[in-house]
């Protein structure tokens, strides 16, 4: 029975910590994401998207899906931007809400300001929520659909 006990407590302690690594290299994924889109660096964004991803937006279309959604969403934000005199904007995700893994799915909700500029003029977006699901391969962790909601 003691060594039922330990066993369990092992296989307890080791499938925490490959959910934490998990947790970890899904941050990851998302932070480089959003770093990437800080730099107005649309390819390496793009490179963390699932090839069936899908993307639900604040602006036209609101939608994107399949292999090209999210260079298609990174093509649409800067004509949209600079349609409106948009530059310079500031994705701050912060703590995530939730964070959970199951095998090799994932679902992220991180609450994110925006701060940007309009024609020059300081402006900001809080309380807005990015949300996500990705999907692990053998390629490591991608986006297979994520979620803007501003508030």
């Amino acid at each position: 029975m003691r060594n039922l006990l330990i066993a369990v407590a092992i296989g307890t302690l080791a499938s925490g910590a490959v959910a934490a690594s998990d947790q970890d290299d899904v941050m990851a994924v998302l932070k480089h994401t959003a770093a990437a889109l800080n730099k107005d660096d649309i390819k390496s964004a793009a490179a963390d998207c699932a090839p069936s991803a899908a993307i639900i937006d604040e602006f036209p279309p609101y939608t994107w899906q399949g292999a090209t959604a999210c260079a298609d969403w990174g093509k649409d934000v800067d004509a949209f931007n600079t349609k409106l005199g948009v530059s310079d904007f500031v994705l701050a995700p912060s703590k995530p809400w939730a964070l959970e893994v199951t095998g090799d799915r994932a679902y992220a909700v991180l609450p994110t300001k925006l701060t940007f500029k309009v024609h020059g003029k300081k402006q900001k977006e809080v309380g807005s929520v990015w949300t996500f699901a990705l999907q692990k391969s053998a390629a490591g962790w991608k986006i297979t659909a994520w979620t803007w909601s501003k508030h």
